[in-house]
């Protein structure tokens, strides 16, 4: 742990290592996806965007048992009993996120049968179950059976000779009991998940196992069918490389993806009505425990109602589509250099276009005067890339591009692989990263041939080169001339392609070389500079918060008087309004948006420090990937940047509030006397949106 020995000292209190003051990184989680579904009731979004909050619940669900349970549950096997800064053991935190889900599926299925779907009706959009699919011409629905279903599907009979096959992880599977026997009917990831009739309604829809189930029989011509159920089976997804024994990364991370599909189980969803014995059956054979058994009354994972949202074309039910602005200093500019060079350029997406972060790397492809293009990819857009496209070219006409692709970045590993084999075709120099490092910061460098010299420009940002992403999220990004910063992240490159063991650069932090000791340092400075003349402040904008000593030093800047407020969209394992943190605020915002920016904002001794990074405040961030803070040092960027997380900060209509019991409740709720204010919508509304016409 970095910053300076007082500070050091002030953190060891025992006072602030109780239990007590930590909440639980996994509960904390889900009590995050608790808020995106209830988002879904918020009448405040259309009703196909609220149905979107839900299918988001249940995939961000499915990605935390893949993950982050599949990792607990390594940990119980391997025997660890240690106990977190929450003073919870990996068994005891298993119990309690067991606990917790099904509450959260309960309420899931109460949300949807009881407030989505009456509402669904109401707007013509029906699915048909049960006695309901009598109302739908059985011949219509056996032609489409027979031309689109029937030659996907492959019976797997089930007995001493058949053992249970390989299931992969995700798919939906019938299971089948015959008069004679058992099978199992796995359903392809191809069929729809709800299948379109448009009927007497203006849209209607068949869940795609009700449809198989009408027409079992002729999967097993001469068997009678007794009953089916459905189920569904959550592997375990994280891939363990060991980089040091890796002769070749990316052939390793191929290998790894395959065995990723036939990972541990670690979830059985299953119908409600599935028998025990039967239950007991794939246990047996799956080698799973009776607790990772998940029975839902109702529909069985409802991640896939992207299949209704597409399928529904009616605009007064979704968000209505508004275009990103471009900032002024960019509007009318012919060549983009000369616009950064006159000054720098802060953006806030996807208020402000996404477009010149493309044209920056477009127009260096095809200036005549660029030499060199260096950029970090961790995620990006698949095969129609902008960004990637644009590198490519780069090669081409003849540019030295080097590319650091992260690999290992979760689930689009697949995607980086892609384009990590297309660039090295094209001639790139890739790198793959660095041993036993993440490369998640998100940055380019340009380098530009200018009169009888060479000049840099940059772009450095919290989200990642993502044009699709880059639509819904929200991030902050910088394009940059300035000197020094350029020059830091040209010697960065060099610390991520040569290895070059830099420790310190001029204006730049770095995980994990200096980035934890400059936010201590920072934290420690409004502590010192704090007075009741003069009060000190901290604003943070981040995704996360769950570093102890992050969250230690927080508590003594509390304890001094400091003013602590926190934006923090997702995990928050931090404490407020406690003996220890009686100055602190913690506000998270779920809305229409994906709040995905960072800013770090300090406030002492009649000076504001504000920087942006791709780092949240969590160890895997600060010491186990090479993340970027950079300053946002000029007057006017530093008062966008305050200015956008004073907004946030401003919100009442889509935050909530952290309280010291651990519980968030809506902001309006705490305070009813609160005026309707979105901070989303303001953004929206400072590019020349009316409010009236965005919903």
């Amino acid at each position: 742990m970095g910053g300076s020995l007082r500070l050091q000292n002030s953190l060891r209190i025992p006072e602030l290592n109780r239990p007590e003051l930590y909440l639980n990184r996994e509960l904390s989680w889900l009590e995050f996806n608790a808020r995106v579904l209830e988002e879904s009731l918020h009448e405040v979004h259309p009703l196909l965007s609220r149905m979107r909050f839900l299918s988001i619940f249940y995939s961000n669900l499915d990605e935390f048992f893949m993950i982050r349970v599949a990792g607990i549950k390594e940990q119980i096997r391997a025997g660890v009993r240690e106990r977190g800064p929450d003073g919870l053991t990996p068994r005891q935190t298993l119990q309690r996120i067991q606990e917790r889900v099904r509450q959260l599926l309960v309420r899931a299925q109460e949300i949807f049968y009881t407030r989505l779907l009456p509402a669904l009706e109401e707007e013509g959009v029906v699915i048909y179950q049960g006695r309901r699919l009598n109302r739908l011409p059985r011949e219509a629905l056996r032609k489409y059976f027979q031309e689109k279903v029937f030659p996907l599907l492959t019976p797997l009979a089930i007995d001493s000779a058949h053992p249970v096959p390989p299931l992969r992880a995700l798919e939906y599977i019938v299971w089948v009991e015959l008069r004679d026997g058992s099978a199992l009917v796995p359903i392809p990831q191809v069929l729809p998940r709800f299948v379109p009739f448009h009927s007497s309604q203006r849209y209607g829809f068949v869940p795609i196992e009700a449809l198989i189930g009408l027409f079992l029989e002729e999967l097993f011509p001469g068997r009678r069918v007794r009953e089916y159920h459905l189920f569904r089976l959550t592997r375990d997804a994280d891939i363990e490389i060991s980089e040091a024994e890796a002769d070749d990364l990316l052939q390793l991370v191929e290998r790894e993806l395959r065995r990723r599909r036939l990972g541990a189980v670690v979830r059985l969803e299953a119908s409600a009505g599935m028998p025990a014995d039967t239950l007991r059956f794939l246990m047996d054979e799956l080698e799973f425990e009776p607790e990772d058994i998940y029975q839902v009354e109702g529909f069985l994972g409802l991640e896939r109602l992207w299949d209704i949202l597409h399928e529904v074309d009616e605009p007064s039910l979704l968000d209505r589509p508004f275009v990103p602005a471009v900032p002024a200093a960019l509007q009318g500019k012919a060549n983009i250099f000369e616009a950064i060079a006159q000054g720098d350029i802060l953006l806030h997406h996807p208020y402000d276009s996404f477009v010149p972060v493309a044209e920056f790397i477009q127009a260096a492809a095809r200036d005549p005067n660029v030499l060199a293009i260096k950029q970090t990819l961790y995620r990006t857009t698949g095969e129609k890339s902008l960004i990637v496209q644009a590198l490519r070219e780069a090669v081409e006409r003849g540019k030295q591009v080097t590319v650091l692709i992260e690999l290992k970045a979760r689930f689009d590993e697949e995607t980086n692989i892609y384009w990590a084999k297309e660039l090295e075709k094209a001639g790139a120099n890739v790198i793959y990263g660095l041993l036993g490092l993440k490369i998640h910061s998100k940055c380019a460098l340009i380098v530009r041939k200018e009169g009888n010299g060479l000049r840099l420009y940059a772009h450095l940002s919290t989200g990642n080169y993502n044009e699709k992403t880059a639509q819904m999220y929200t991030d902050i990004g910088l394009l940059t001339a300035d000197p020094e910063i350029t020059r830091d992240l040209a010697e960065l490159f060099n610390y991520l392609t040569g290895n070059s063991g830099q420790r310190n650069w001029r204006r730049i932090a770095v995980a994990p070389e200096n980035l934890r000791e400059m936010f201590l340092s920072e934290i420690e400075r409004c502590m010192a500079e704090h007075s009741p003349e003069q009060p000190s402040r901290i604003l943070l904008v981040i995704n996360a918060l769950v570093d102890p000593d992050m969250i230690r030093a927080l508590y003594a800047a509390s304890l001094r008087g400091v003013l602590v407020d926190l934006v923090v969209r997702g995990i928050c394992c931090l404490v407020p309004g406690t003996s220890v943190s009686p100055t602190i605020r913690v506000h998270s915002i779920i809305g229409r948006f994906l709040e995905h920016s960072r800013l770090y904002i300090f406030q002492s001794g009649g000076e504001l420090r504000v920087w942006s990074g791709s780092a949240d405040w969590m160890p895997r961030n600060l010491d186990r990937r090479v993340e970027i803070a950079y300053p946002l040092d000029t007057p006017s960027l530093a008062k966008q940047a305050l200015d956008i997380a004073e907004t946030l900060l401003a919100d009442t209509t889509h935050t909530w509030i952290l309280g010291a019991d651990g519980v968030y409740r809506r902001r309006r709720e705490v305070d009813p006397t609160l005026p309707p204010f979105s901070a989303q919508l303001e953004f929206l509304r400072l590019r020349g949106f009316p409010a009236k016409e965005i919903s």
